[in-house]
Formats: structure tokens, C-alpha cells, sequence
């Protein structure tokens, strides 16, 4: 897979992956196994209080509202759990797949980082140049690395966030989105994050018949904007998330 094609809608993709990772015997945890992870996490912290759904939502830093909103709809809110394995040393591959510690010794001696500009936020608000923002590296799960396109291609691979609703239900907000900034071509169309004079978005694209492009929002409340080729910047195609597709 490492030299695949990416040419097909985001959407399918991920259909297609998942029923990989299970054929492979991998499955992601839900939100409420997740939560019950957590629970048994922090209880040494909160001792001896029980452990309570606020509790879990205060070490995310997530409102009560939203956490109770992210069970319902079994979103998982994964830059906070980032966050939240990070401060604790803890394997992201544990919570989310639920692998035991035993298997995950020799799983952590293979594992792949990504650049991940953090106080980038693209979608329905405007972005900074990506040259000039920090750096970050974000560990991701070997599994992971098939949604990407396979290891030859993280090279080319940079994530950053959502922002606004301009993209749902395909991307929420605070979702985490991969480029690979070397699929630039829009003649067959896809999801790409462009740069225009408003700034930095996440946004469908189709080339027309006439070279204008069409900029398309999934959000049915936003219309769609038609530009020339040469006001757009392609930074590149949008390959995979962190976050679940409504």
C-alpha cells in the first residue's frame, strides 16, 4: 500500500480501512470503553472519592455538556486524549485499540511521527502561513500509518486541526486532519486544504469545465464559491482523520 493511489472520496477510504483493521484484527475502542479506561486511570488521583463521567470530563478538559454530547454520539475526542496520554506516559495504542501492556512491548519499539502544527486550525476560520508555525511531532499506532498511504508516504504528511462547522458531517471541530502535501492535483476533485487572500481552509474541490474551481463547504448552510485556479493555493489532499465520520 505504501505506494497507493489516493484518487477516491475520504469517505470511502475510511470505509475501506476500517474493514481492513478489522480483517487484521484491529478494532477501535468505543467512547464508552474508552471512558471506563480513564475512570480506572484516575482513580489513584481522586481516592478515595468514586469516579464519576465529570471526573473523566474535567481530566480531558472537555464541559460536562460536551462530554455528555461526545457519549451519545460515540465521538471520540481525540485531541484531548492526546493531551491526556501524554501527561501520564500513557500509549495512545492502549485506549484506543485496548491492547494489554504485555503486547505493547514490542509495539512500542515501532512506531512512526508525524509533523503536527497544532496552532493551526483550518475549515470555516482563516490559518497562519504553515512555513512559520512550531512544530510538533504526533505519535501514531502502526495501523494508523495504512490510513496515511503507507510509511513511504509519511514524509509527505503533515495534520493539523478543524475549525468551525463549514465541513460537517464529514469534520467536525477540534477533529485532526492529514495532507499529504505532495497530492496537490484537483483535476479528479477530493478534499484538500487550500489557501486563498481569506486564509487557510479545508474544503471540497471540483475543477469546472471552464478552469474556474469550485469550493465546496459539505455544510449545506454555506454556498459554494467559484474562483480562479491561480487565487487558490493547494497545500493538499486531505487523506485521513483523527475522529469520527457522522
Amino acid at each position: 500500500m505504501s505506494n497507493c493511489q489516493i484518487n477516491f472520496d475520504i469517505l470511502e477510504k475510511l470505509d475501506y480501512t476500517m474493514a481492513y483493521l478489522m480483517q487484521k484484527g484491529f478494532k477501535m475502542n468505543s467512547f464508552l470503553d474508552i471512558v471506563e479506561e480513564i475512570k480506572s486511570i484516575i482513580s489513584d488521583e481522586i481516592a478515595p472519592k468514586k469516579v464519576f463521567d465529570k471526573d473523566v470530563a474535567a481530566s480531558l478538559g472537555i464541559s460536562q455538556m460536551n462530554f455528555a454530547t461526545m457519549k451519545k454520539r460515540n465521538k471520540i475526542p481525540f485531541n484531548e486524549l492526546l493531551d491526556f496520554c501524554a501527561k501520564r506516559s500513557i500509549s495512545i495504542n492502549w485506549l484506543l485499540y485496548g491492547q494489554s501492556p504485555e503486547s505493547l512491548v514490542e509495539a512500542t519499539n515501532k512506531f512512526y511521527m508525524v509533523k503536527y502544527f497544532s496552532d493551526i486550525n483550518a475549515s470555516a476560520g482563516g490559518g497562519s502561513d504553515i512555513e512559520c508555525e512550531e512544530i510538533e511531532e504526533l505519535e501514531i499506532p502502526e495501523q494508523f500509518v495504512f490510513m496515511l498511504g503507507g510509511e513511504r508516504e509519511l514524509q509527505n504528511i503533515e495534520a493539523i486541526n478543524v475549525s468551525g462547522d463549514s465541513m460537517e458531517p464529514t469534520f467536525s471541530y477540534n477533529d485532526i486532519v492529514f495532507i499529504n502535501r505532495s497530492k496537490t492535483d484537483i483535476n479528479r476533485g477530493g478534499i484538500f486544504t487550500i489557501r486563498t487572500e481569506a486564509g487557510l481552509f479545508i474544503k471540497r474541490v471540483q475543477k469546472r469545465i471552464d478552469g474556474k474551481l469550485d469550493v465546496i463547504s459539505d455544510n449545506s448552510i454555506y454556498n459554494t464559491q467559484t474562483l480562479d485556479e491561480n487565487q487558490v493555493e493547494v497545500i493538499g489532499r486531505v487523506v485521513s482523520r483523527f475522529g469520527d465520520v457522522d
